[in-house]
């Protein structure tokens, strides 16, 4: 790859950040972005580094870097988010940080070692870069069905007659009290709004919550403080009163977060209301329904809706005559529940929806089809960049994956767990079962 500097160098970085998980398309404001958070020594290891996780032998092999400096480099990184480190059996592993869920959240979560200053600089960073639009055409302006987030459906929002049918991962109480570790650290969208004056809820800012896995990495890195259940669950009760929207991790089994987000600072919504997404998150299983006979026609629902997704529509009954009746856009509603919290008669209330929602099984699923929905799952796949046997084999493979209807087939129900098997077998050969797994 030979020897970068200057722009050239974070050019190839914001190519190297742009091929993992999710999208990040180059232009001015990620050049700014890069620029003000990795020192070219940083940037040089992230370019020459492997695209996944690799254990600090790896990484040094791969880059050519001696094992004293690639560690060095590694210690200013991960304390930043900006490299991602998990510990198995005694060894570390590492990886590139995402834009997200990685380098945004870490860099606007940060408390140790950065000022007042420092954030109202980097939010106004990240929002230059996310008011383009740009991020958001690159990773759902195809359709993707495989987002980070997934909406939660709040305690009671489900009619009580479909509420036996509710699974786990949809019960934010039930991945509260299944969790074995739990911890809460500053919502990095409000805090970037909060610095961009542009916060108009009354929401707090120590709301993020994370468990298990993603707790041991932010507790460890100071991003987030752990906590006891009891004080979990009053960080849910809170979010209920508050009417913020609840956003976990886009998996089944083993979420490792869940977000508390209102429709004024956070980037994933206003993915839906602003830039016009409605796939940015991932809904629940569920669809929000009014009751038309106990409708008393006050207008709450429509108004509390973070999305925009319960018009109202003209009706001649003297009960809708001054906001009209609600009508849920389906397509746009997240299933969160929230329209339900304030509607007294109880007329609105969270339904099954007709057309099943694709929710991965594990972490290990949701990044690998979100790689592929994505144009970058060959990355993942050979993942060393300075080789350039692997190189021909990530443009063979990746424009063979590109085609519509290859795409289609391995996303389909059809093929996809045949897939998800296959390509878990080959990672099974190169990491840890734990990594895997987890």
């Amino acid at each position: 790859m030979g020897h970068l500097v200057g722009k050239d160098l974070y050019r190839h970085l914001g190519a190297k950040v742009d091929g993992l998980t999710v999208r990040a398309p180059w232009n001015a404001a990620l050049f700014a972005i890069l620029k003000e958070l990795y020192s070219e020594a940083e940037a040089e290891l992230v370019v020459k580094m492997p695209y996944g996780l690799a254990p600090l032998e790896r990484i040094a092999r791969v880059t050519g870097l001696a094992p004293d400096d690639v560690r060095r480099r590694l210690d200013t990184l991960c304390p930043r988010g900006l490299v991602m480190d998990v510990e198995v059996r005694g060894r570390a592993w590492y990886a590139p940080s995402p834009m997200a869920i990685g380098i945004f959240e870490y860099t606007m979560m940060r408390t140790a070692g950065a000022t007042e200053g420092d954030h109202a600089r980097w939010a106004r960073l990240f929002h230059d870069y996310l008011e383009d639009g740009a991020f958001y055409r690159a990773n759902f302006a195809g359709g993707q069905r495989v987002s980070l987030m997934r909406a939660v459906p709040h305690e009671g929002a489900v009619r009580p007659e479909e509420y036996v049918e509710v699974l786990d991962h949809e019960k934010a109480v039930a991945m509260v009290e299944s969790a074995r570790r739990l911890a809460i650290g500053i919502c990095s969208c409000r805090h970037e709004k909060s610095h961009l004056g542009e916060q108009r809820c009354a929401a707090p800012l120590d709301t993020c919550s994370s468990f298990d896995h993603g707790a041991d990495y932010l507790i460890a890195h100071g991003f987030a403080r752990e906590v006891s259940r009891a004080e979990m669950l009053d960080n849910l009760a809170r979010s209920r009163a508050l009417g913020l929207v609840l956003n976990a991790d886009n998996v089944r089994r083993g979420a490792t977060f869940m977000c508390h987000c209102c429709g004024c600072c956070c980037n994933m919504l206003l993915g839906v209301t602003r830039h016009g997404y409605p796939n940015a998150v991932v809904t629940s299983s569920y669809v929000a329904a009014s009751d038309r006979e106990r409708c008393l026609g006050c207008g709450k629902c429509s108004k509390r809706c973070p999305v925009g997704a319960i018009p109202r529509v003209p009706d001649p009954d003297p009960r809708f005559r001054k906001h009209g009746r609600p009508q849920v856009d389906e397509a746009r509603c997240l299933g969160c529940g929230v329209c339900t919290l304030t509607c007294n008669p109880g007329a609105m209330k969270l339904h099954h929806r007709t057309q099943r929602v694709l929710h991965p099984e594990d972490l290990f699923e949701r990044l690998i089809l979100q790689c592929l929905e994505r144009g970058t799952l060959q990355n993942q796949l050979f993942d060393d960049p300075g080789s350039k046997s692997q190189a021909f084999l990530r443009a063979l493979v990746g424009g063979f994956l590109r085609l519509p209807p290859v795409k289609q087939a391995l996303m389909g129900d059809a093929l996809r767990s045949r897939f998800l098997a296959a390509v878990k077998a080959a990672a099974g050969k190169r990491a840890p079962k734990e990594l895997v797994d987890a």
